[in-house]
């Protein structure tokens, strides 16, 4: 018996809309911008690790209650799956057609202690309750049952997820000094990420729901 983690078709496909997801740079990715440019590439690095340390806390909770959801049934557990896909559909539909959510951080933003800085995006990170609902979401589209060890597999992605993005943020948060102040108050930017974004997760979650069409 193999490692209860997704098969490599799955485990590429993961890696490809993680990529797409977190290479649009949203809220987050600004606010680590906003704090390269003000305090210096440290940082932006040091609030990345409070990020994705929360991120961890947020892949561990979604591990151990989908798991139990599966153990106590599997219908509710594709329920679940299929809420999911509606969710991330809802998230591209919301960032088409409503209100930009990206924060306004042209003033700059007061200097913080690096302990400081970590647990604030920590607690960010930790408290949002979207963070929550979105690897609620995600992360079982890419889960395989019939593989057994739901928690371990949901594990895994969760960890992947999460390299995958402090690797990201990072090359962000290094190019802060040049594109920082640029990209915070381009309309072609702010224009563009909306669109880009918002049919990510549309194209995301009308993937995941025809995929587990044809599963059954």
């Amino acid at each position: 018996m193999g490692l209860a983690i997704p098969s490599a078709t799955n485990l590429s496909l993961f890696i490809s809309a993680t990529l797409v997801l977190l290479l649009v740079p949203g809220p987050a990715v600004l606010y680590i911008f906003a704090r390269s440019v003000a305090q210096g590439r440290s940082a932006g690095l040091v609030s990345i690790f409070g990020i994705h340390t929360a991120t961890l806390v947020h892949v561990a909770a979604a591990a151990v209650g989908l798991s139990a959801l599966l153990a106590s049934s599997a219908l509710a557990f594709n329920i679940v799956k299929y809420a999911g896909a509606a969710y991330l559909i809802w998230l591209g539909l919301k960032k088409l057609v409503g209100p930009s959510d990206i924060p306004n951080v042209e003033g700059g933003l007061p200097p913080r202690s690096r302990m400081r800085l970590f647990c604030e995006g920590f607690l960010v990170n930790l408290l949002n309750p979207k963070t929550a609902l979105f690897f609620l979401a995600f992360l079982p589209q890419f889960v395989e049952v019939n593989r057994g060890h739901v928690a371990t597999q949901i594990a895994f992605l969760g960890l992947v997820y999460t390299a995958i993005g402090v690797l990201t943020d990072s090359s962000y948060a290094l190019a802060a000094g040049t594109a920082g102040r640029w990209l915070k108050r381009s309309p072609m930017y702010l224009k563009a990420e909306r669109w880009v974004s918002g049919f990510v997760y549309v194209g995301l979650g009308l993937t995941a729901a025809f995929a587990g069409n044809q599963k059954k």
